[in-house]
């Protein structure tokens, strides 16, 4: 089992940056697929990267392409997303989440682990 914590989240301008970083407990993170994923308020959960299990395969969802960067460093066991050209719109609670089979999915249920999501909000 993996713990997941998430951090840097916060407030920023349109148009600025923010970094987000989660960080997992165990010895095991190396094996997971790690992913982004967000909810606005009365929306659902959507897909924004993620990540496999080496960092060499990164996916994200055509709203954030171009903005956003997810890596990943395994001596850290801490996954990150960099967020540039911030929007209104990106406004959400963002969550890591940890892929057990590795190659890191835009499906939530395909994650099995979850962080506990942290704030981000982005003013005009």
């Amino acid at each position: 089992q993996v713990q997941l914590v998430e951090s840097g989240g916060g407030l920023a301008q349109a148009g600025g940056s923010l970094r987000l970083s989660c960080a997992a407990s165990g010895r095991t993170f190396s094996t997971y697929g790690m992913g982004w994923f967000r909810q606005a308020p009365g929306k659902e959960r959507e897909f924004v990267a993620a990540i496999n299990r080496s960092g060499l395969g990164t996916y994200y969802a055509d709203s954030v392409k171009g903005r956003f960067t997810i890596s990943r460093d395994n001596a850290k066991n801490t996954v990150y997303l960099q967020m540039k050209s911030l929007k209104p719109e990106d406004t959400a609670v963002y969550y890591c989440a940890a892929d057990r089979n590795g190659s890191g999915s835009r499906t939530r249920y395909q994650y099995a682990y979850w962080g506990q999501g942290t704030q981000v909000t982005v003013s005009s």
